[in-house]
């Protein structure tokens, strides 16, 4: 046998390829990855949403949250509002989350541009895909648990006792047990899980008329006893829920313990220093912010306190910012004007900060801040909110 023929007869034949068609296509049944995405940060869920139409269906399905809460893993996550300054009926509305990884470029010009500039943290507002709310310039807003309640606010021009619902795991819209009494611009506040409306009433002559308390477990509005407009006045500056008790500030400041019924008069030191700045309340303290400082008031010595140590923030408008209880941290919110190829445009910052009590001061440490945002100049954040999903 010539040697040509011993090696085609030692060539191995090669194996067959099977068409592509039919390669397997392994899937993992939807029981599986809600379980895994039950452990993921929500931060992530805006990004995985992305990822196909099943994973976004999934993410917005009641299933994964009863797991998320039989694991024990919800979570704050921040809501933002914001809204056009020539628009008042159109809100938008965002949430906090981590950019998606950005693909790397071999470009040496384009690494060296990187370079000069500041390190992005990764956080960034997405938006949600709502249906269009109703207006919430003129209405109070709060979170209780994972929904965000609208209550009361102008419809065509009048007084409403209208509340609307955000679901912050479906984000659908539904309608809620209406006030007794219609409002525009009411303050409103959650203690004990109840959430406490008052002023911004026609009528707040009618002491059972100023202020109402709504029960999400009984999902009922009952009237709340009290000193009425000729005392408490009709328009309310700021309120707040601080230790057990509802705090309002307006032209006689009025403080109310609903544990006891009992109302008394707020202390002048405590009354003048919030008033017309932002502020937020993280676990029982009152914080505001002016001119550059935040600051925070000691209840036991009826006195407002510098909050130390907060460094690396820029300064920013006295009343431009909005503040926020990230899960017992305070997240900031505020706004810079820029300028690209002649266009001003916004840009909206956050801020999360570290607090922490040691003796008779409150420490505060930046954790990160960053840019999260960038609209036409004449939007700006009306309210932040962090809901628990």
């Amino acid at each position: 046998m010539s040697s040509p023929e011993k090696r085609r007869r030692k060539k191995k034949k090669p194996s067959p390829v099977l068409p592509q068609s039919t390669t397997p296509n392994p899937s993992l049944p939807d029981d599986l990855i809600l379980s895994c995405l039950a452990r993921v940060s929500r931060l992530y869920y805006p990004a995985l949403s992305l990822v196909s139409k099943s994973f976004r269906s999934l993410i917005a399905s009641p299933e994964l949250y009863k797991i998320r809460s039989s694991l024990e893993r919800t979570e704050s996550c921040l809501y933002v509002c914001l809204k056009d300054r020539d628009d008042d009926l159109n809100p938008l509305w965002f949430t906090l989350c981590r950019r998606p990884n950005r693909p790397l470029t071999s470009d040496l010009t384009e690494k060296k541009k990187k370079k000069k500039k500041k390190k992005s943290r990764g956080y960034a507002l997405a938006a949600i895909p709502v249906l269009p709310s109703r207006g919430v310039h003129w209405s109070g807003l709060v979170a209780v648990g994972s929904n965000i309640y609208n209550i009361g606010g102008p419809i065509d021009q009048a007084h409403s006792s209208r509340v609307s619902i955000l679901d912050c795991q479906s984000h659908t819209w539904q309608e809620g047990p209406s006030m007794r009494v219609e409002r525009n611009y009411p303050a409103a506040n959650v203690l004990d899980g109840k959430i406490y409306v008052t002023g911004g009433c026609k009528d707040c002559s009618n002491s059972s008329n100023w202020m109402e308390v709504f029960s999400p477990h009984t999902q009922t509005w009952e009237p709340v006893s009290s000193p009425g407009a000729e005392i408490g006045g009709c328009g309310i500056h700021q309120s707040a829920a601080v230790e057990g008790e509802i705090v309002i500030a307006n032209s006689n400041g009025l403080v109310y313990k609903p544990k006891e019924g009992r109302w008394r008069r707020l202390e002048l030191e405590m009354h003048l220093g919030w008033v017309w700045y932002s502020y937020c309340v993280v676990e029982n303290v009152l914080y505001y912010y002016y001119e550059g400082e935040f600051n925070w008031y000691d209840t036991k010595v009826r006195l407002w306190k510098k909050l130390k140590g907060v460094k690396g923030l820029p300064r920013f408008a006295r009343c431009g910012g909005k503040m926020a209880d990230y899960g017992g941290k305070m997240a900031v919110f505020w706004d810079k004007i820029i300028t690209s190829n002649g266009c001003k445009n916004k840009t909206i910052l956050c801020a999360v900060i570290a607090l922490e009590r040691r003796s008779e001061e409150i420490w505060g440490k930046v954790e990160w801040h960053d840019a999260v945002l960038t609209v036409p100049l004449s939007y700006k954040v009306v309210y932040a909110l962090s809901p628990t999903v």
